[in-house]
């Protein structure tokens, strides 16, 4: 580590969180970016395959996004929701159009942590129970309430909640009791499984919270329609079916501009959550609801920095060029292109167990024993940790996860990715796959 980066690194540890995870044995910092590329203190150009976690959607120093907070930022930074906020009625209008709820309602909050904060909120209020329906390997944030609705032991720091919690199979294909099914087969047994779980409950739940693709999780999914024939159980319980979209929106899967529409058979969810991408970096993220389900709650509030009139102007700019330019078409052309490759790169690595995703969202699993990193004898999230370090070193920036077993590679570029940037950046995967070998035993060895 330089000089530079092992004094910030120093600083660092002595005043934030020990639980405040860091990437790579010698941290790096990320200075500046354009494009699809940003460089570090030391002037290192690195080709950005992670985006700030799925953060920086359209492009690094985007600059219509840039010329809009400037623009914004001259005029005046902060108001609060007290007052009327033209930047953020626009958002709202051209969110609630493209959400697919009929009768939308907007609400803003800074991040997707605390928008589904607010959708559990608004569900538990309006059906009157804090029981909720949540996916096993789930992720849908850092709260309170969020971490009470975490299917994934990784990311749960606590076992208290505030929510009766109930997990459901289904949000991993590959995995599990029903993953030798076909697809209609393994369908009908999670629907079953929900059924019979719902027998089992006294009173009422709320609602359902998924993620159409888990993020953290590991990039997995459900055959197509899953949550379409959990809406069917859900609406004979008047349960609410909550999309988390914090990853999955705005057109990253591709073939869709939301999650939720690979499963649109029962229609759109009642309440859809969403942050990251809008913003291109921004502290943007909200819930758009049904307005009975919106207008439930019966005591005042408000949000300080939510719906900032710097933050919505950044918004509308993304959103503008996002749709210009078809940034979802894309993310389906040079993902596919991209994941093809990426399958064809890995044929024959013992080392890889899987690559599966859709769009700009791809997981590549690896194989050997499963457990936490450093827990005894090597694992396959050992070899994660090795091969995010040599894709590093060969100027590659990806990210990881996984739930408990921590060995899915995540790879989530800006949706403006060139097909040149995307061999770019599968070249350099595959040499820093080729570099790990996971054996029989478990042994991982570069």
């Amino acid at each position: 580590m330089s000089d530079i980066h092992a004094a910030l690194h120093a600083r660092h540890r002595a005043v934030l969180p020990d639980w405040l995870a860091l990437y790579y044995r010698q941290p790096i910092e990320i200075t500046h970016g354009e494009g699809r590329y940003v460089w570090d203190a030391e002037g290192r150009r690195y080709l950005d395959f992670f985006g700030g976690i799925l953060t920086t959607m359209t492009a690094h120093a985007l600059p219509e996004v840039t010329e809009a907070v400037a623009a914004q930022a001259g005029r005046i930074l902060h108001t609060s929701t007290l007052y009327l906020d033209r930047p953020m009625v626009e958002l709202a209008e051209r969110v609630a159009r493209l959400s697919g709820i009929p009768d939308a309602r907007v609400f803003f909050t800074t991040s997707g942590t605390e928008a589904n904060d607010t959708a559990l909120l608004l569900a538990t209020a309006y059906r009157r129970s804090h029981q909720i329906l949540a996916m096993r390997n789930s992720y849908h944030g850092r709260s309170f309430s969020a971490v009470g609705v975490t299917g994934n032991r990784a990311w749960s720091p606590t076992s208290l909640s505030p929510l009766h919690t109930l997990y459901l199979h289904g949000a991993v294909r590959t995995r599990g009791p029903f993953a030798a099914l076909s697809d209609a087969e393994f369908t009908a047994a999670c629907v079953a499984d929900l059924e019979d779980l719902l027998g089992q409950v006294g009173g009422d739940v709320a609602a359902l919270i998924a993620e159409p693709v888990q993020g953290v999780g590991g990039f997995t999914a459900p055959p197509d329609g899953l949550y379409a024939a959990f809406r069917e159980v859900l609406n004979r319980h008047g349960i609410l079916w909550i999309s988390d979209e914090v990853q999955t929106g705005w057109g990253r899967t591709g073939d869709h501009f939301w999650g939720w529409q690979a499963h649109a058979a029962a229609g759109p969810p009642d309440l859809l959550t969403f942050a990251k991408g809008i913003g291109n970096g921004m502290s943007i993220g909200g819930v758009v609801a049904r307005a009975d389900i919106m207008n439930c709650l019966t005591a005042n509030s408000i949000s300080t920095f939510g719906g900032s009139p710097v933050t919505m102007a950044a918004g509308l700019a993304n959103l503008d060029h996002l749709l210009a330019h078809d940034l979802q078409g894309n993310a389906r052309r040079v993902g596919g292109l991209l994941i093809e490759r990426l399958r064809a790169a890995t044929a024959g690595n013992e080392a890889v167990r899987e690559v599966r995703g859709r769009g700009l969202m791809i997981g590549i699993e690896l194989a050997g024993p499963d457990g936490p990193s450093g827990s005894g004898a090597p694992t396959a999230a050992d070899a994660a940790a090795a091969v995010l370090e040599a894709a590093r070193e060969g100027g590659l920036l990806i990210g990881k996860g996984g739930g408990h077993h921590g060995a899915v590679l995540r790879i989530a570029p800006p949706l403006s990715l060139t097909v040149a940037e995307a061999e770019e950046g599968a070249a350099i995967l595959q040499a820093a796959l080729d570099t790990v070998r996971v054996t029989r035993t478990g042994e991982v060895g570069t």
